[in-house]
Order: structure tokens, then C-alpha cells, then sequence
């Protein structure tokens, strides 16, 4: 595969649990490692995120619509600690990296 792994299903579960618990929907899309495969953004954490279990998440990116949720979802994922990246309006959090590449926690 050639990748370095970065998470693990009690991580991926801990994001789950915490995004089920946010006052405000989020929604999110994963890559598959394995066949290339960028989901459709879906807001269902409950169910749909733990499909077909957690392995294959090359990386997982949570869209948010304001300031004030994206200061909230960071706090949040600093706590668990969480290798990713934000943007002006998402935050990706890395399953997999490929080697040589540096990732930052949040």
C-alpha cells in the first residue's frame, strides 16, 4: 500500500462519538484508501460513518459553516488529537499519509 497508518478504530470512534454529541450537524465525506473513492458529504455519523469499518479512511474531512463551529470542532479534536489540517471551511483528518509526508496533530 505504501502508506503509514496515523489512526485507529478507538480514535476514528472517539471523533464519531463526539461528532454525534455536537449541537450542530456537520457534515463529512472519507477517501478510501483502497479504491480512490471520495464519498458523497453526509450527516449521519451514527450509522453511515462506521460502514464497512474504519481501515480503509485515507482521510476524513468535516465541512463546518462558520467561525464559530470551526473554534469548536478544533477544541474538540485537540482533545482526542488528531493528525490533520484546516482550511477556510474544513478540516481533514488523516488516516494514512504516505511516507516522507509530515502531518501536523490539531
Amino acid at each position: 500500500m505504501g502508506y503509514h497508518p496515523l489512526m485507529n478504530d478507538t480514535k476514528w470512534d472517539e471523533i464519531r462519538t463526539a461528532m454525534i454529541e455536537f449541537p450542530e450537524q456537520v457534515l463529512w465525506r472519507t477517501k478510501d484508501i483502497e479504491t480512490g473513492y471520495i464519498s458523497h458529504w453526509d450527516g449521519d455519523w451514527y450509522y453511515h460513518f462506521r460502514t464497512g469499518g474504519y481501515n480503509p479512511i485515507e482521510w476524513l474531512e468535516i465541512k463546518f459553516e462558520n467561525a464559530k463551529i470551526k473554534e469548536e470542532l478544533v477544541n474538540i479534536l485537540r482533545k482526542i488529537h488528531v493528525p490533520g489540517e484546516l482550511s477556510e471551511n474544513r478540516i481533514r483528518i488523516y488516516g494514512y499519509v504516505k511516507p516522507g509526508i509530515f502531518i501536523d496533530y490539531i
